[in-house]
Formats: structure tokens, C-alpha cells, sequence
């Protein structure tokens, strides 16, 4: 989320405006739909959080081949998971995923350029 706050603030005008992050926990035992919109919120006051059951967590990430596990910390647990973001264009196709070793600035490039293509 630190990275796509400061590609939003590398795009500009209607590029910005088309930009959209989209966050989907991991962790639904723990995030509520109000902690999680105050998370995002911290970010960037743009970006929007969905929840869900487990159930349906796990369903979404096997959609986006997304690889999760809860693993134990003494009395707590942390989630390890994969990073990539993924980018849709506005009718909802998807062009592209981020990898998280992309900087900020080459994220942001690649998007200017997906954009006018698009």
C-alpha cells in the first residue's frame, strides 16, 4: 500500500483519477471491515478495502493464484502471502501485475503507459 501511495502521487491529472487501489485482506479473523478501511485510509484516503469470510477469502485469492498461510508467533500468528497487484483496466479486464520488486516510479510508468494504450 506504501508503494501504490506514492504512485498515486506520481500520476497525474485523469490518470490519477483512474487510479484505484484496491485492497483485499488476507486475514479475515482479524480484520474488520473498520479496521481495515482505517488501514487503507492511512495510506491514501482513495483506497478502498473489501473483507469477507474465509470462505470467500480463500476463494478470491485461488481466483488470483494467490498464495496464503497462516503461520504461528508464539501466541499470535502473522500471514505469510504473496505480492503482486494487480491492474484492471475500467471495463474490468485485467492488463497487468505489479510485481512487488517494481520501484514506485516504474509502476507508475508502466501505467501511464498502459493507459494511453487503453
Amino acid at each position: 500500500l506504501a508503494r501504490a501511495a506514492q504512485i498515486r502521487k506520481l500520476l497525474r491529472g485523469r490518470d490519477r483519477d483512474l487510479f484505484q487501489v484496491v485492497f483485499i485482506t488476507l486475514d479475515p479473523e482479524r480484520d474488520t471491515p473498520e479496521v481495515l478501511d482505517a488501514y487503507v485510509k492511512a495510506f491514501d484516503p482513495s483506497f478502498t478495502a473489501l473483507t469477507g469470510t474465509p470462505e470467500e477469502i480463500a476463494a478470491v485469492a485461488k481466483e488470483f493464484k494467490v498464495f496464503y498461510e497462516k503461520v504461528p508467533a508464539g501466541d499470535t500468528y502473522t500471514i505469510s502471502h504473496s505480492s503482486t497487484s494487480y491492474v484492471y483496466d475500467t471495463r474490468g479486464t485485467l492488463r497487468l501485475s505489479l510485481g512487488h520488486s517494481l520501484n514506485a516510479k516504474e509502476c507508475a510508468e508502466d501505467l501511464v503507459t498502459l493507459m494511453e494504450i487503453c
